[in-house]
């Protein structure tokens, strides 16, 4: 972060200094007591769980210069109206005053985290980048990211979820990007804002606002995001492995641990790449960095050499882990949607040349009315895919289970929560087997995963 004054900032955020020498420099903003050190501002958010007024005093007993707060502490602070629109407003300031990197934004219903992750690393090789951890995407982690920038600063990588309508152009007009990045859009939220329609209308924003000097990065093998084309002024640079894409990927493969090899394409030059990711569906996401940075002018040789040294860096997203037992654990615990779950499935089968399969799924949400009918697609899809068990957890993923039990090619099972599924996995799994852990967030099967690599499993 570029150090500023409790002072500077108090003007910015139009709040009042209180309890503290307005001298005071602050050179970190955090929003987690835990993580506070000296010369920190932390953030105190009123969560659905938590009131951050609440930890205001462990923050500075850490080491915290100034709290940016809601109401009077008996601690320095900031008084605000509301700390997190005052965090937006805060990383605006700096964004619009300080920063002369270039700033990308980036968003999908599925892979924008680790397009993200690999972005961050081919750019990495031209200046020094800035990206989001893991999955710094909100209302709150996109301003944290702007802030992390420091004046000698050349790329800032930003990922940019959706929450609804009206949310990506707020996180747009916070970090005013010159290059916009869409990775797919497909049924995530759809139950947050009611049809895929309106997913790919509200997915649409991130390119609404870009500059007629900016770049808008497209997957043209997505029809909902090439839908967008004409919100935008900048100039479009089309990722695919459709002919004629600006971008382009051909010739694909998969080797035995699905790690795609393909032959990357710009203009009248070509470069081999092979991926150190485990799934094809990486390719779209390498093509979507690939069009970042040649629009940023770096030339396709160290595109391709950058690709080819990349590697997973945000947890939980199809780590493979070969257990002691002889087992092949694949976690991709941190989120689900049909079509994450499709490919996850595809590439599953792709590594367990003739070993026994497993898939844990557990509830894929936000889908809204269309739930039931999405998670019985997905049982009937993995049952059509060669996979040899699916386990599923909990009442949401019961609709799967019923769609695969009775299929002669799958064994179903049903237990009711991840406590479940780790009894169940622990005494079947066998050496040799491969195992697929997948669900949305907030069923937290990540504890399965724990559970499998504590003990080793068969």
């Amino acid at each position: 972060m570029i150090p500023m004054s409790v002072a500077e900032i108090a003007n910015i955020v139009n709040g009042k200094a209180h309890r503290v020498d307005s001298s005071v420099l602050v050179n970190e903003v955090v929003t987690d007591s835990r993580q506070a050190v000296p010369g920190a501002m932390f953030v105190a958010i009123c969560g659905e769980n938590a009131d951050g007024h609440d930890f205001a005093a462990t923050a500075v007993e850490n080491g915290a210069a100034i709290v940016l707060a809601g109401r009077p502490l008996d601690v320095p602070c900031i008084v605000v109206a509301d700390p997190v629109l005052a965090l937006g407003a805060l990383a605006h300031w700096v964004r619009k005053n300080r920063l002369s990197c270039k700033v990308i934004a980036i968003t999908g219903s599925s892979g924008k985290t680790s397009t993200k992750d690999v972005l961050a690393q081919v750019l990495s090789t031209a200046g020094s980048a800035v990206a989001a951890v893991g999955s710094f995407n909100t209302e709150i982690g996109v301003p944290l990211t702007i802030l992390q920038a420091e004046a000698a600063t050349e790329f800032l990588v930003l990922e940019m979820g959706m929450r609804g309508l009206g949310h990506l152009t707020y996180l747009t007009e916070i970090a005013e990007p010159d290059i916009a990045a869409i990775v797919n859009i497909g049924s995530a939220h759809v139950g947050v804002v009611g049809t895929i329609d309106m997913v790919a209308n509200a997915k649409g924003e991130i390119i609404a606002t870009l500059p007629s000097s900016g770049f808008a990065i497209l997957n043209c093998d997505d029809p909902q995001v090439m839908a967008q084309v004409g919100r935008t002024v900048a100039q479009v640079v089309t990722c695919g492995e459709a002919a004629g894409s600006d971008i382009r990927a051909t010739d694909v493969r998969v080797d035995d641990q699905a790690r795609a090899a393909f032959t990357l394409t710009i203009g009248d030059a070509s470069a081999p790449v092979t991926l150190q990711y485990h799934g094809r569906h990486f390719v779209s996401n390498a093509l979507i960095a690939a069009g970042v940075a040649h629009s940023v002018g770096i030339c396709i040789e160290n595109i391709a050499m950058a690709l080819r040294a990349a590697t997973p860096t945000s947890k939980w997203r199809m780590e493979v882990h070969h257990l002691p037992g002889g087992v092949t654990l694949i976690n991709d615990a941190y989120n689900a949607n049909p079509e994450s779950v499709r490919a996850a499935v595809d590439t599953l089968a792709a590594m367990a040349a003739g070993r026994r399969t497993w898939l844990v799924l557990g509830e894929m949400r936000e889908l809204g009315g269309s739930a039931e009918i999405e998670h019985t697609k997905i049982g009937e899809y993995v049952a059509a895919h060669g996979i040899d068990e699916l386990m599923c957890v909990g009442e949401g993923a019961h609709p799967a289970y019923l769609a695969a039990n009775g299929i002669s090619t799958i064994n179903s099972s049903w237990v009711p929560d991840p406590e479940g599924a780790i009894i169940a996995l622990e005494s079947g799994l066998a050496p040799g087997d491969v195992a697929l852990i997948k669900a949305s967030r907030g069923i937290g099967l990540e504890v399965v995963v724990s559970a499998l690599l504590q003990a080793g499993v068969a």
